[in-house]
């Protein structure tokens, strides 16, 4: 099966205690979790996204930091891929699509943070080389925004972005219903 994961941006400083808390980061990380277990059982390829903010007005993911490590429930072995990115889509400017050809991916599962960020900009730029796109919405997590003097929570975030990745761009699904999917095929 010509099938990767890319777990996205799933570092400690969007877990509690970390510089930018995401709401449910928790429990988006135990899904991932999930799903990495699943991948590494078939032992399907899989891409771990690690964020290292460089830009001088950043204030998380910064380099040498606690907060940029990749959360311990998801922590990559030894052999497996990790891209570092200095943006929100994962594939600007890193060796992402090349280690995705490289491994003959057609179809590529997407998982992490932030939804309305760097998962909806990876999902997009995915689809656009060409990819067959699942976003598991579940295993992944946001924040509340601010806009027009309103605060939006993270659950209505969260689910217009997936409602919009899954109109164009992705098949959007839970971490049950996806391994199910697969289980049957």
């Amino acid at each position: 099966m010509n099938i990767g994961l890319i777990l996205v941006d799933l570092q400690n400083d969007y877990f509690p205690g970390g510089r930018m808390e995401l709401v449910g980061s928790e429990n988006a990380a135990a899904n991932a979790k999930d799903l990495l277990a699943y991948f590494r059982q078939k032992k399907w390829p899989l891409f771990f996204i690690q964020h290292i903010s460089a830009g001088e007005k950043a204030s998380f993911f910064l380099p040498d930091t606690d907060g940029v490590k990749i959360h311990a429930s998801i922590n990559p072995l030894a052999e497996e891929t990790v891209i570092q990115k200095h943006y929100p889509n994962s594939f600007r400017e890193t060796r992402l699509l090349d280690e995705l050809k490289s491994a003959e991916i057609k179809q590529v599962v997407i998982c992490g943070a932030m939804s309305h960020m760097c998962i909806d900009a990876t999902t997009r730029a995915a689809a656009d080389f060409g990819f067959g796109c699942t976003v598991v919405a579940n295993a992944c997590a946001t924040r509340d925004l601010q806009f027009a003097g309103e605060t939006i929570p993270a659950a209505k975030v969260h689910g217009a972005f997936m409602a919009a990745l899954g109109a164009a761009y992705a098949k959007v699904t839970n971490s049950d219903e996806f391994i199910s999917s697969l289980e049957k095929k």
